[in-house]
């Protein structure tokens, strides 16, 4: 009776782990994720907002190995393996819930270092080729124009850049009796917002953004912590 019960103690410890692992990759594919989102807009902010993802990475690494020491303790019935197994749980739930916390605090933070460094880069769009690029890129991306609305671009002779006008296949033309490009300057330059230039301030996209990348780190980092607890 007592050999049955070791076995389903051990089949038990098996499974969790194996779980365990799926979470580590689950953790570390959310990271990632939300890295990658943040990269486009990060040239506008500090490196303090790489830090929350990147630490889910790291602990995801570790949780998956963790959990494949924490499976081969348990076939070996080891129990120094599931001794250190334990007590590297505790550094997991603590780095998660850093990880979760550090998201949350940042959040309350970047609306205001955001804006500020929005506007000191606009500044320098016409003199600084790499601010160029990166309002490009950024108008591009989200689709957006100026920080809270087109009119802060104030770059003569142009009412603004041309990455705030919409691509050819963002456009309905079918309506249109011609085909040209919104994005010649001629076709861009001086038409209405909302007809072929972006009306939506890239700042209020790139914040909610950020809000939905924080609500995943901080839902991954402290709901898996406490399901570990």
């Amino acid at each position: 009776m007592q050999s049955w019960g070791m076995s389903f103690i051990k089949y038990m410890l098996f499974v969790f782990n194996l779980v365990f692992a799926v979470s580590g990759l689950g953790i570390i594919t959310a990271g990632a994720l939300v890295l990658a989102d943040v990269s486009d807009v990060g040239h506008f902010t500090t490196s303090d907002l790489f830090g929350p993802p990147i630490v889910l990475i790291v602990t995801g690494s570790i949780v998956f190995i963790i959990a494949f020491l924490g499976c081969f303790g348990a076939i070996r019935e080891s129990y120094n393996i599931l001794l250190a197994f334990a007590g590297l749980l505790v550094v997991i739930f603590i780095l998660e819930m850093a990880a979760g916390i550090s998201a949350a605090i940042y959040k309350t933070d970047f609306a205001n270092t955001l804006k500020s460094s929005l506007h000191k880069s606009m500044a320098n769009y016409t003199d600084n080729r790499v601010e160029k690029l990166a309002w490009d890129k950024l108008q591009k991306k989200l689709k957006c124009c100026g920080i809270d609305k087109p009119s802060d671009w104030n770059i003569p002779p142009a009412m603004w850049p041309n990455s705030c006008c919409y691509e050819d296949n963002d456009h309905d033309h079918s309506q249109r009796s011609d085909n040209e490009l919104p994005k010649e300057d001629a076709y861009c330059q001086g038409q209405s917002t909302g007809v072929y230039v972006y009306s939506s301030g890239c700042f209020e996209k790139m914040k909610a953004k950020i809000d939905a990348n924080s609500k995943v780190l901080i839902g991954v980092g402290i709901g898996i912590a406490f399901i570990e607890k």
